[in-house]
């Protein structure tokens, strides 16, 4: 199975991811938001799997910048359509083989740890 990385390659989490993987010889392919986009099936999968409240980067500047009534009464399909329209609103990164998914990035995490055995 193919481990896929999604970001956007200026993000400083996703750099240390792919530095992370590289160094522990992990083949990846690398998915850019900016580039190519997202589509909303992937979002509403990561969804049902681990909730569009993890998939949602509600930290970053793109969504604080969002106006208040944008942010009002969120919920999946509201957050999926901000998703497609700023990928810069994706939780970064977001890992996926075999139909599992992580989002973000901590290397001590023993389910990444699993992921990537």
């Amino acid at each position: 199975m193919t481990l896929i990385l999604y970001g956007i390659p200026n993000c400083d989490t996703v750099k240390k991811a792919r530095d992370w993987l590289t160094a522990k010889g992990v083949v990846y392919n690398f998915h850019d938001y900016k580039k190519a986009g997202i589509d909303a099936a992937h979002l509403k999968d990561w969804a049902e799997k681990i909730g569009w409240e993890k998939v949602l980067n509600r930290a970053g500047s793109t969504f604080k910048a969002l106006p208040a009534e944008a942010k009002q009464d969120l919920d999946e399909t509201k957050a999926i359509a901000l998703m497609i329209a700023q990928p810069s609103m994706i939780k970064r990164p977001i890992f996926e083989t075999g139909g599992q998914i992580i989002a973000g990035f901590k290397p001590d995490s023993a389910e990444l740890k699993a992921l990537i055995s």
